[in-house]
């Protein structure tokens, strides 16, 4: 979660925190979801926080994002004297609340209105992939959530009249193993070989600008489109501080305060709710309860000019280095005694 979103959701927190009965004026602390981030662990500690709201910025669940935090934080709880204790609550997921879908439709809506045929553009959903195991051997709910979100904006769009074609594929899967399926990449190709002319691209399980929106999707994806023969393209930005989204955050950390401490819902069944709640611990469980290891997280070595590549690039060249280093010491022999740096034995 982005600085800015967790000073917008906070403020909004407060107001609505101020509108309700005096049994509510209670101090909160919206911190960010990052849960490495020990600074904000501290913060919880100093300023004597005692009820906790956890809200993941996912807004559908997956073992591998909401699902590997909860399980750091059941760690961290469990580890410290202060927290173990704690009484919290989860928001699992909140791809289903009106506010993030009607301000999804908004931003759809406003990209569609640049294009000179709007009805004319296909809708392109591209959400981060998960490797298939995770869903046909762990449980995860991520693309049945996935599809749902969908079929919701779709459903709020045509309640604006606007009935364009949509398509939903999966991006940024690395390594040898099978994701979920359709690629991105190869379905834009597809796409430009159906005829398809318009598209408009939407991140649609990315709450705020990084790597993957500005690097894949308004660099790679577009320049493959363009050479697949789509002639126009388009981009839904990040919902960022968007205030309706916002807003509706904020509602939804509120309504869930009455639920702080409560027992966890005991089933998949439960989470249809408004707001889906439940302790750290159960909630895991609830999907975990067929497979307690879930499957290695899958990296990739990768060579060029990415943002990924650089950083094993920038490690092995500094392993190298190192090892000139060492063994020029030990030798007594090389260039830094040639030029004078260290001195010749």
């Amino acid at each position: 979660m982005r600085y800015s979103q967790i000073c917008e959701v906070k403020e909004h927190s407060k107001k609505r925190w101020s509108r309700d009965s005096a049994s509510l004026r209670q101090r909160t602390q919206v911190t960010s979801t990052s849960l490495l981030d020990v600074i904000g662990l501290l913060v919880i500690k100093t300023d004597g926080i005692t009820k906790l709201v956890v809200l993941p910025l996912y807004p559908q669940f997956s073992i591998s994002t909401s699902g590997s935090s909860l399980r750091l934080l059941e760690r961290i709880f469990r580890e410290d004297e202060y927290l173990v204790n704690m009484q919290h609550t989860v928001i699992p997921s909140w791809y289903q609340r009106e506010g993030y879908i009607k301000a999804m439709a908004n931003l759809i809506q406003n990209e569609l209105g640049k294009f000179d045929f709007p009805s004319q553009v296909v809708i392109f959903f591209s959400a981060h992939g998960v490797p298939l195991a995770y869903v046909e051997e762990a449980g995860d709910p991520y693309k049945a959530e996935m599809e749902e979100c969908v079929d919701l904006i779709m459903e709020e769009l045509d309640k604006r009249s606007i009935t364009n074609a949509y398509t939903l594929a999966y991006q940024s899967r690395v390594g040898p193993v099978e994701w979920l399926k359709p690629y991105t990449e190869e379905a834009i190709t597809e796409l430009g070989k159906k005829g398809v002319e318009n598209l408009l691209a939407v991140p649609i399980s990315f709450v705020s600008e990084h790597i993957e929106t500005l690097e894949e999707i308004d660099v790679e994806y577009k320049e493959l489109a363009l050479k697949s023969g789509i002639k126009n393209w388009g981009r839904v930005p990040a919902l960022g501080t968007e205030p309706l989204f916002i807003s509706d955050l904020a509602d939804a950390v509120v309504e869930s305060l009455p639920y702080v401490g409560a027992m966890a819902v005991s089933n998949l069944e439960a989470r249809q709710s408004l707001v889906p709640l439940g302790s750290v611990e159960e909630l895991l469980a609830t999907y975990d309860s067929q497979r307690r290891e879930l499957p290695a997280p899958v990296t990739m070595w990768e060579w060029g000019w990415t943002r990924s590549a650089e950083t094993w690039n920038g490690r092995a060249a500094m392993l190298a280095v190192l090892a000139l280093l060492v063994l020029e010491v030990t030798t007594g022999k090389g260039f830094l005694h040639q030029w004078g740096i260290l001195p010749s034995s």
